[in-house]
């Protein structure tokens, strides 16, 4: 799950090849995108850049791949074709890398339970600036947390799959026919149901003028019981954490629309009806 105020690392485009330069201490960063990198390029041809070469024990590690052609879908209009070609390139990254291998691929960064750890962090120092209407939803959510939402977010345990860590659409290029991925830095061992709830939760699905169709996109998934009931309990999750995201938007530099974080409130209680 990215967010503007996490920066990272630095990106030059070539007319070949993409160079990522972390930031100093981010190895962790980089081994992840170059461990997907890898994994993609071997079981899921393709599907995203394919790796050239790597210096993770660099002061600023490094990690340089091809480059892709291709549109980012956030702010583009999301057809039937757009929806069906994001529903497809998911479906073959959470079904490519095979489960002895994927055993070896340590859980991706911001899982459920390192989430739960950063919103009890997050509240005493969101809630009494968050203004009535957002601060309403955050303690709806925190209660939730409190009282079922914990303990659903922890079980039960479903099929390990590769998860690419990052919802945002922005990080999903259209080429005119199929859908790409970049971006894998948050990459790890995840579940289907929470690598689905991060793109219909982030806020660049939804607060574009023509946002992800939710229902269209789900329904190219034939999801067991587990995964149903899984999915609304991690968007829940991610709802309310994008609700503490919002309010740490810089009014003075914005990344979203005036008033997002009071359609985020709206969102999250709806969820949670």
């Amino acid at each position: 799950m990215s967010s503007g105020q996490w920066t990272t690392h630095h990106v030059v485009l070539d007319a070949a090849t993409v160079t990522k330069r972390f930031r100093r201490g981010s190895c962790e960063g980089a081994t992840r995108e170059w461990r997907a990198l890898e994994l993609l390029a071997r079981h899921a041809p393709g599907l995203a850049p394919v790796p050239v070469r790597a210096d993770l024990t660099a002061d600023e590690p490094v990690v340089v791949m091809s480059r892709l052609s291709g549109r980012p879908l956030r702010g583009l209009p999301l057809g039937d074709d757009q929806v069906g070609a994001l529903a497809a390139a998911m479906a073959r990254a959470t079904e490519a890398v095979p489960r002895d291998v994927l055993a070896g691929v340590p859980p991706r960064r911001g899982h459920p339970g390192e989430l739960i750890g950063h919103v009890r962090a997050w509240f005493p120092t969101a809630r009494p600036h968050a203004g009535r209407v957002v601060g309403a939803a955050m303690d709806q959510g925190m209660e939730w947390l409190a009282g079922s939402g914990e303990a659903a977010c922890r079980g039960p345990r479903l099929p390990g799959v590769f998860g690419r860590g990052d919802g945002n659409p922005a990080n999903f290029l259209w080429d005119g026919r199929r859908v790409l991925m970049v971006d894998f830095e948050d990459s790890g061992r995840s579940d289907r149901a929470f690598e689905l709830a991060e793109i219909t939760e982030h806020v660049g699905s939804w607060v574009e003028e023509q946002p992800l169709d939710v229902a269209s996109f789900l329904g190219h998934f034939d999801l067991t019981a587990d995964e149903s009931a899984q999915l609304v309990t991690y968007r829940r999750l991610l709802a309310l954490v994008w609700l503490f995201l919002l309010t740490f938007d810089d009014p003075q530099a914005p990344r979203n629309p005036p008033g997002t974080a009071a359609r985020q409130a709206a969102r999250l209680r709806e969820l949670l009806a």
